[in-house]
């Protein structure tokens, strides 16, 4: 049986790791994030997520430099993902240090970029992230261009097509609880996990470490993660995986 994963997302814009508050990254947490992966290689974390937020496409030459500088220092895989829209980018990513490759609004105007992107790297390597924001009264739609643009399909139907194309994972948050400290969107991810046969990792809203117990338990993602919690706590990453050992979840030993 697959152990369940816990994962460290690092948000960097500029250079600098941030906080995320509904998409909006204002405060900083490191001005250089090799100390974030410093502190999860001690913290027993299973794998990092490596995000670029920054909102100009003229960022991603020196987001390569940081994935090459970061990759030399983390002892755990690492996926990197931000303005990628092409094959070239993504194989740039890779042979510098990236293990996968996290696409999300080039993937959805461009659904043939994750078949692309399967066929030239593998399946395993291409992790489709969605976004999504709830729509009262009916199921949360697709948000695309890092949440500012709302678009008619639901997060559900847009799972599945992404595995259809091809993804190996699905990388799924809430614009609505994203650092709102409220815990994950549980129907949206159990509503995914139930579409989809690939692994699906839950993002967005983590205060409690038995918020990623629920993830797993309730949501039934096979993967949990969290930005900000892990970056403000000592020892964050080891305290949440004996939490979640002591409840009898399947996570890999510290």
């Amino acid at each position: 049986m697959l152990k369940n994963r816990v994962i460290a997302v690092i948000l960097v814009r500029n250079g600098q790791v941030v906080q995320s508050v509904k998409f909006k990254h204002t405060n900083i947490i490191h001005y250089d994030p090799v100390h974030a992966i410093e502190s999860f290689n001690r913290w027993a974390i299973d794998e990092i997520i490596l995000l670029n937020v920054s909102r100009d496409s003229s960022s991603k030459d020196a987001f390569v430099e940081t994935v090459n500088r970061l990759s030399k220092d983390c002892f755990v895989p690492m996926a990197a993902g931000g303005w990628i829209s092409d094959l070239a980018y993504a194989q740039t990513l890779l042979a510098n240090g990236a293990d996968k490759i996290v696409v999300n609004t080039a993937a959805y105007t461009n659904p043939e970029l994750i078949s692309r992107l399967a066929t030239k790297f593998g399946r395993q390597c291409v992790v489709v992230s969605i976004d999504a924001k709830q729509n009262p009264p009916g199921e949360p739609l697709v948000a695309i261009d890092r949440g500012k643009s709302l678009v008619q399909m639901t997060a559900a139907d847009w799972a599945k097509k992404a595995e259809q194309k091809g993804a190996g994972e699905l990388f799924v948050n809430c614009l609505d609880h994203d650092g709102n400290r409220k815990g994950y969107d549980i129907q949206l991810i159990k509503q995914i996990s139930r579409m989809v046969s690939i692994p699906v990792i839950a993002m967005g809203g983590v205060f409690h470490w038995q918020d990623l117990a629920d993830g797993i338990q309730l949501a039934k993602a096979d993967a949990v993660a969290a930005a900000n919690i892990f970056h403000y706590t000592e020892q964050s990453t080891k305290k949440a995986k004996h939490y979640l050992i002591e409840a009898g979840l399947n996570i890999r030993q510290i």
